[in-house]
Formats: structure tokens, sequence, C-alpha cells
């Protein structure tokens, strides 16, 4: 380790080794483009140093695609902000799981509450799944246009506007209300679903970006187990005392509207656009042509011409989807056979998220270092998100991880439908079995996709590509913040 302007520096990429030469110059945030074409050699460094070893053939055929020359070494940095930035999403993204499954897990109370019946509540939860969808283009190209931050920005308000709104509706008949909170709740989500795999590879290296984007699902993932737990516990089924059942409800909306407006202005202090420098190659050759030459038309038709992508699309969305409609579905599938069983039926669905929970952690951690992702695929909702960034490589992280979680919306509407509709009308076990068939078709769909690690690949210098850039020129963290690796390709 060195020292450089009293911020500690430390190698932050496995298998790089610091490079001598001086950092490279900046222009807007960006690596020099092809004004750093054309002759000339580097000046050696000061002190008598010996200049770095010329780049591999391979990264020299990758940065003449970008516009760099040869010679010129990519500088990546790890920043310390990068831990701050992954907590505050994750625990805002917590705060908006909860609140779609708050109402599900107590399916009998807000319908006698409300005076309405099981179907209705059931919408609470499926209007996420609803606004999704046509919501997510707009969304994603909003990220591509405006950035990270605007977008973390507009999800983390949302979530604190729809769980104020949530406490004016704490009196029967006010259905309409808690609807239209939820609604708004359920924008937020659009604004937050997409993020883990961005916020991964713009803040994380190579080494650690799965199990960045692990932990970043995993917030979603206990802010759903946490919804699965406390309001069982918060909110008892009185119906014989209306008035202590709403003091009850607005004990569990009053919380959350303060917890979640607390994270929103934690999200303006902490997040930025981008670290001053790249954490990894593949970021940093993104970074290397004008934003002009991003094309968000373009970028989804490349999605759609990509077969593996369309696999997966298919395969994650059946999975999600059917996580999607048991966690809605759960109490009215427990008390049918358990009456009065809310409580154990949040705990039931703590279980179930929580074993995910654990097997995100292990799985990302294992995929950094063995990128083996179609394998465990399958079990594990955030490796989806990494394995869609890996195929699809150099487009954008937030549109492909955006059409993943829109297949899963789509499944997951039907599936909560016909699922609740043969519960209702046969059983819990007709349900479970029509679930079971389509998971799997989606194991057959996943064992059929092809695993081009394409950015694995660039990171590790073999395999070039001519990429387009980061659209988004945004104000970026100050140096200071940051921990310098001067590595060459």
């Amino acid at each position: 380790m060195v020292e450089d302007g009293g911020e500690e520096e430390a190698e932050g990429e496995s298998g790089e080794v610091p490079a001598a030469a001086a950092p490279l110059q900046r222009c807007n945030g960006f690596l020099p483009g092809k004004e750093a074409a054309g002759g000339g050699e580097r000046p050696a460094p000061e002190g008598g140093e010996e200049r770095p070893a010329p780049a591999a053939p391979e990264a020299e055929a990758m940065l003449a695609a970008g516009g760099v020359r040869p010679e010129a070494r990519l500088e990546t940095r790890l920043s310390r902000r990068r831990l701050a930035v992954l907590a505050v999403f994750s625990c805002y993204s917590l705060v908006n799981a909860f609140q779609w499954i708050q109402y599900s897990i107590l399916n009998n109370v807000f319908a006698g509450f409300y005076g309405v019946s099981f179907t209705q509540i059931d919408w609470l939860s499926m209007v996420y799944m609803v606004a999704y969808v046509p919501l997510i283009l707009p969304a994603t190209w909003l990220l591509d246009a405006r950035g990270l931050r605007l977008t973390a920005l507009l999800g983390a308000g949302l979530n604190a506007l729809g769980a104020w709104l949530k406490c004016g509706s704490l009196a029967p008949q006010r259905y309409p209300l808690t609807l239209a909170a939820q609604a708004v709740c359920a924008v937020a989500q659009v604004f937050i679903l997409g993020l883990p795999s961005r916020i991964a590879s713009v803040w994380f290296g190579p080494t650690e970006v799965s199990t960045a984007c692990a932990v970043a699902v995993l917030g979603n993932q206990l802010g759903t187990a946490i919804g699965f737990l406390l309001p069982p516990v918060l909110v008892p089924n009185t119906p014989n005392d209306i008035d202590l059942m709403a003091h009850n409800i607005g004990i569990m909306f009053y919380g959350t509207a303060i917890v979640s407006t607390l994270l929103f202005f934690l999200t303006g202090v902490v997040f930025e656009e981008k670290p001053k420098y790249p954490p990894s190659h593949s970021q940093a050759v993104l970074q290397t042509k004008p934003p002009e030459d991003y094309s968000y038309k373009q970028s989804i038709i490349n999605l759609f011409k990509n077969i593996p992508f369309i696999l997966l699309l298919i395969s994650y969305g059946i999975m999600t989807g059917a996580f999607y409609s048991v966690s809605t579905l759960l109490n009215q599938m427990i008390v049918t056979h358990y009456e009065g069983e809310e409580v154990n039926a949040g705990r039931i669905g703590l279980t179930l998220v929580v074993a995910g929970m654990v097997g995100s952690i292990i799985c990302g951690l294992w995929l950094d270092y063995t990128k083996t992702y179609k394998f465990f695929m399958t079990g594990y909702l955030p490796l989806g998100f990494e394995f869609a960034v890996e195929i699809t490589y150099p487009e954008s992280e937030g549109t492909s991880s955006g059409l993943l979680n829109a297949s899963a919306q789509i499944f997951g509407i039907v599936f909560t439908l016909v699922q609740g509709k043969l519960t209702t009308d046969y059983s819990p076990r007709a349900g479970n079995i029509f679930l079971c068939a389509w998971i799997f078709v989606g194991i057959i769909l996943t064992a059929l996709i092809k695993s081009d690690l394409r950015r694995h690949n660039v990171n590790s210098g073999i395999m070039s590509l001519d990429v387009k850039a980061v659209p988004v020129d945004s104000p970026v963290e100050p140096e200071s913040t940051a921990l310098k690796i001067q590595s060459a390709l």
C-alpha cells in the first residue's frame, strides 16, 4: 500500500499488479479518447523508474476499439463510498419490499378492516406487478439518460410518499386511498428493482461485483422477510375491536413512513452518479467513447436478438413469478387449513425468504471466484441479474435487469391470478401443482442457456469489444474518497 494525499490505497482487482505510470488525465469524468491517439511515447516517470510493460495484444485490440491508444493504461480505483451506497440502497429497497407484502400476509385482517374481498386485498400486492410492466422502459431510459443518482432519489422519495399516504387510510371504507398509496409505492419499485446490477457494476471491482449484487438484492429479500414476520405481530386479528385494529395498523404505517423518510434524506447525501475512477477494466472501457454514440433503442434491439438472454428472460420470469405468487397467497393458503394462524403464516414466509437470503450471499461469494452463473441462477434470484449482465455486456445493466423484472412481474400476475383461483375453487394443493409444472419448464430453459461471460472475459483481458459509452456525464465523488489502483491490461 502507498499513501496519496492522506488516503490509504490498496489493490482492488485480483491478479492485477499496480503500474508505475502516471495517472491518465480525465475530461469530464471520461478516460481520454481519440485525442490520446497519435504517435509519441509516454514520458518516463520521475525518479528513473521503468515504464510499465506494453499491454497484451488482446488488450491493445480492445483499447483500439474504444478509441484509446494501446500505450495508455486504463486506471481503476475502488472507492470507499461504494459500501455506503450499497448500504443505503439495500435499506430503502428493504422498506419498499416490506410495504409490498405487509397487506398480503394479513389478508384476512385487512379484508375485515376495509370491508372488501380477499381478491381486492390481493390486488394490493399485484399492483406492484401491474405498475412495473408499462413503466419499466421509461424507467430504464431515465436510468441511462439521467443516471443512477436521480433514479435512486426517485425510488426513495416515492417510497416515502406512498408510506405517508397510507397513514391517511387508517379507517374502514378507505380502501381506495390505501390502494392509491400502494400504487405510489409500486411506482417507486420501478426505480429500485433494476439498480442492484448497475450499482454493483459501477461501484465494485470484478472480484466483488457478484457479492455486491447479491447484497443489494438481499435488502429487498430481507424486507420481504420482515414483511412476513412483523405485521402479524404488530396487528393481531381483533375483528371485534376495529378501533384497536386501526391503532395497531397506525403503528405499522407511521413507523414505516418515518424510516422511509430518513432513508430518502440519506440517499441524497450518500449517492453519487459514479466514482471518480472506474472500479474495473470493463467499466473503464465502457467510458472510452462519447455519450452520443449510445442508443437506447439499439440497446433494446440488441438484447432481444440475444438468444441466451431471451431464454434467461423467460426462465427468470417463471422462477421469480412463482415466488411472487406464493408470497401473495401464503396467508390464504395457510388459513384455509389452519384458521387463526396468521403469525405462523408469517413465520413460514420468513423461513422461505431467509433460506434464499443465505443462499444468495454464499453463491455471490462463490460466483466472484468461479463465475458459474448458470449452475446457480435457478436457485437464487439476484444471480439472474449478474448472469444477464455477463451475457449481454456491453449493454446497459439497468436495461437488462429491468427486462428481467418485467418478465417476473408478468408471470407473477398470471401465476397469482391462476393459483388464487385454483386455491379458492379447489385447494392450495391444486395451485401448488400448477406452479411446480411451470418451475420444471423454467429449469429446462435454464439448462439451454449458453454461458458466454462477456464482461468477465473483458476484465480478464481475453476478449475485445467495440463498446458503447456510459451515457451519463454527471458529477462524481471527489478523488480523495477513493482507493487508488493503477493497473495495466
